[in-house]
Formats: structure tokens, sequence, C-alpha cells
């Protein structure tokens, strides 16, 4: 039996918050819908906060509250936007618990959201996962068939080379 010290392991990412699992083209923004930052998925979500969906570091808190950017063991960048034209609610809505340069464990906690608030303010609550540096990267995504989502329970989409 021959053992391949150099393939390495499929990485999981799992939903970062509880809601309707849709495809990334279903998203009503052509930045997202068209792939422009790279292949992901998303959520329409049902209620609770946003978790991290891998364990990595923290490269990206926006100052505005409304994304976070992780970059996964495996490499993997990952960029979590909460709804659609939030960056206009200037952080309100939003209680970040982390920091750039944090190391985080996949199910922890994120951003603390206020749906109801984002729901009124913000042109969607939807919230694209987005892999920043698929393009770059010779990794393949596969992505879920599920359509319902818990958080830091479903997998979401999976890392491998």
């Amino acid at each position: 039996m021959k053992f391949n010290f150099f393939k390495k392991e499929a990485v999981d990412f799992y939903t970062p918050v509880s809601g309707k699992i849709v495809p990334l083209e279903e998203v009503p923004d052509p930045v997202f819908s068209q792939k422009m930052m790279g292949e992901g998925i998303a959520v329409i979500p049902t209620n609770g906060n946003i978790y991290a969906p891998v364990k990595g570091t923290v490269i990206l808190v926006a100052a505005t509250k409304h994304a976070i950017g992780i970059r996964a063991e495996d490499g993997s960048e990952i960029l979590i936007h909460v709804g659609l034209e939030t960056v206009s609610l200037e952080g309100k809505g939003f209680n970040v618990a982390v920091k750039e340069g944090d190391k985080v464990s996949a199910g922890q906690l994120l951003i603390e959201v206020d749906w109801e608030y984002i729901s009124i303010n913000a042109k969607s609550t939807i919230t694209p996962i987005v892999i920043t540096n698929s393009q770059e990267s010779k990794k393949h995504y596969a992505f879920t068939e599920e359509k319902e989502g818990t958080a830091g329970k479903t997998v979401i989409f999976t890392a491998s080379v």
C-alpha cells in the first residue's frame, strides 16, 4: 500500500448563518451573481448571528462591520458579506466580536446581527459567502445541494486539491 504524503485532506466550510441556502447566481447584485469576486454560495438568513465557517485567521473586518474575511488553513480566502447595500448602514445593526489577525475556530462568533434592523434599512438580508481567491487557487470547490443550513452544522462547501 502506497501513501501520498503530498495529498491534502479536503476542508469543509460550514454555513456561517442559519437560513435558506441559494446559488450565488440568485443574489440580486451583479458583483456577486456574476462571480466578479469569486465562486461562492449565499444564505438568506432566518435568524442568529454570523459564525466562522472554518478554522483560520481573520484577514478583514470592514470598517462598516458588514463584511468579514477569513483565510482558512488551506489558503482559501472567504468573504462573508452580511446583506446587500449594508455598507450604507455605517455599522448600525452589527456588533463585531473579532478583529483582524485573530485566529478563529469553525463555529466561533464573528458578528452579532440585528436582522430586523438590516431587513428594514438595507436592500436585502441575503448573505453571500465568496471564495475571493478561487480564480488563482488550484482547488476544487464542491457546493452543497442542501436547501436549508444550520450555522456551524451544515457543510456549505468543501475545498479539495
